[in-house]
């Protein structure tokens, strides 16, 4: 008899506050990556060898996730049947506690299906907060945005400007380098960009707080791309830049300069979706499910 061996492709969640990324980090670093838990909750099932998960969408350490993705490999003993969707999804789940880590969905999909190649887009937002500093933020907030500016942005030049990163761009002035991304390509489509209204985890907020959504989709970013951007948009409604700066930035492919200028940091930053195309997971249906949560 042969080995029962399955790929799936796993969605899952985490609050990313206290991992260094999402991809596996060597076990010897102070904090490790989401990738190790996912991988020791797997080993836990007991299946024929090493289970690695290759990661759709890198995420840095600090960045949260409403949904990211990975296909991974589970053997079974000739004796064991594969595992369900339904019931995979509860054993690691199960193994991932106490983790602020959790097992969305699991599809059957091909031997030859890629979870990071086969990825049709990935939508992030970064979450901005005005009209208060960082001691006054509500702890339930913490780590959940950025605390931009005790006053409050110009939102119509904010969304003005967002409208220039729509469409084909070398984004050579919008990324961040470091070991391996002096070769990769700046050039990106970016096919959303939106800026709007969001609320507080609390009901009760602070009414001078206000709560902003910069919501960014693409197939791919270049490094640090999404922190970049909007630090920038965030510049413009702080009248620190122009909305025409952002147009001219791209056209000269140059960073912009501005009072202040930093790299929005990680904790707002979500990856709130990656979406495929469902044929691809047609054949290989094992029980009754909805639609995959790559889809809206």
């Amino acid at each position: 008899m042969g080995s029962n061996k399955v790929r799936y492709l796993i969605f899952f969640q985490y609050f990313g506050t206290k991992y260094s990324g999402v991809v596996r980090a060597p076990e010897t670093q102070a904090a490790v990556g989401v990738g190790n838990y996912l991988e020791m909750a797997a080993q836990k099932l007991r299946p024929v060898g090493k289970v690695t998960f290759s990661i759709s969408s890198r995420t840095d350490a600090g960045v949260h996730a409403i949904c990211n993705s990975a296909h991974v490999d589970i053997e079974r003993p000739p004796d064991k049947p594969s595992f369900s969707e339904a019931i995979l999804v509860r054993a690691l789940n199960f193994h991932l506690q106490p983790e602020p880590i959790s097992i969305v969905k699991a599809i059957r999909v091909s031997d030859d299906f890629h979870a990071r190649f086969k990825a049709l887009s990935r939508t992030y937002f970064y979450r901005v907060v005005t009209g208060c500093n960082h001691t006054d933020l509500p702890v339930f907030e913490r780590n959940l945005c950025w605390v931009a500016s005790e006053s409050h942005l110009d939102i119509p030049r904010v969304q003005e400007a967002a409208q220039y990163f729509i469409g084909t761009h070398d984004f050579s002035g919008f990324r961040s380098t470091h070991k391996g991304t002096p070769f990769q390509s700046p050039v990106r489509t970016l096919q959303q960009v939106s800026v709007t209204p969001s609320s507080s985890l609390l009901p009760n907020h602070n009414s001078d707080l206000q709560f902003w959504d910069f919501t960014f989709k693409s197939k791919s970013f270049v490094y640090n791309q999404v922190r970049r951007m909007t630090s920038a948009l965030v510049a413009v409604g702080l009248g620190q830049l122009t909305p025409q700066h952002i147009k001219l930035h791209l056209e000269k492919r140059s960073t912009p300069v501005f009072p202040k200028n930093i790299v929005a940091p990680p904790s707002g930053l979500f990856l709130k979706e990656v979406e495929y195309d469902e044929e691809d997971f047609k054949c290989y249906k094992m029980e009754p499910r909805g639609r995959s949560p790559g889809h809206t």
